[in-house]
């Protein structure tokens, strides 16, 4: 009996370390397929091998957890056909994983985004940086900090735009002309930004209680949209100050009788 259940170890570690060798050469062969493809270099090319990388893991996992189970006695194949009894229960169970695998998929062969794109899901903006079968991970731009978002949620997941809108406050006291030559200069001075890789000025915004607001469109790497828009406003502060114009800001009138 013992020497029944030391060759069930044995066979057991040989079977893992087996899997484990064998999962590694698989990986890396068609990673180097893949990335040999002309059709599929850059970011297009990471999304598809770590979404054949979640594929190849599940698939080895399944095919390792039948091998132990057939090696400690259990009938296969007996266990399979009686899958078919309780299939109402397990197909309750695994709505949301079958959801998650369809959309992956989706996200794969339609290109709603890839790795590396910026992307929006109820107000966190992050970079993606895995697709896998069941979730997308984006890391927050803010904090680093990692989300696993189910594939099934893509509807709520936004590719953010390469651009920025920024408004520009200018008082009422200033007259048209000089309005737009501020503005001119504004412009010029943004696009000198490393960050930047083209600023115009869109026109008139809004009127508004104390000022008069103009607005910029930016144009930038989504991976640079923070500083991009700090920076934009130490620009739009620093030709304010050099054309003597200063911020507006409300103000209280007081008459007495």
């Amino acid at each position: 009996m013992q020497h029944s259940w030391l060759l069930k170890l044995i066979y057991s570690a040989i079977t893992l370390i087996v899997s484990a060798l064998l999962y590694r050469v698989i990986l890396r062969a068609t990673e180097k397929a893949m990335g040999s493809k002309k059709i599929l270099n850059g970011k297009k090319s990471n999304t598809y091998i770590k979404f054949v990388r979640s594929i190849i893991r599940y698939v080895f996992a399944v095919i390792v957890v039948l091998t132990l189970l057939k090696i400690y006695g259990v009938n296969i194949s007996s266990m399979l056909a009686g899958v078919g009894l309780i299939g109402v229960v397990l197909g309750l169970a695994v709505q949301d994983l079958l959801k998650d695998v369809i959309r992956g998929s989706g996200i794969l062969s339609d290109e709603y985004f890839s790795v590396g794109d910026v992307v929006e899901f109820k107000g966190i903006e992050g970079k993606v940086i895995d697709i896998g079968l069941k979730t997308t991970k984006i890391q927050e731009l803010t904090t680093g900090n990692v989300h696993s978002i189910a594939n099934r949620n893509i509807e709520h997941i936004a590719v953010v735009a390469p651009y920025i809108y920024v408004r520009v406050p200018l008082p009422y006291e200033l007259k048209v002309a000089e309005q737009r030559t501020v503005m001119e200069k504004i412009v010029e001075n943004v696009k000198t930004d490393e960050l930047v890789e083209d600023c115009e000025n869109i026109g008139l915004a809004e009127l508004a209680d104390s000022r008069i607001e103009y607005l910029l469109k930016i144009k930038i790497d989504p991976h640079n949209k923070l500083q991009s828009r700090r920076n934009t406003l130490g620009h739009i502060v620093e030709t304010l100050e050099k054309s003597g114009v200063s911020v507006p800001y409300n103000q209280l009138d007081i008459h007495q009788k």
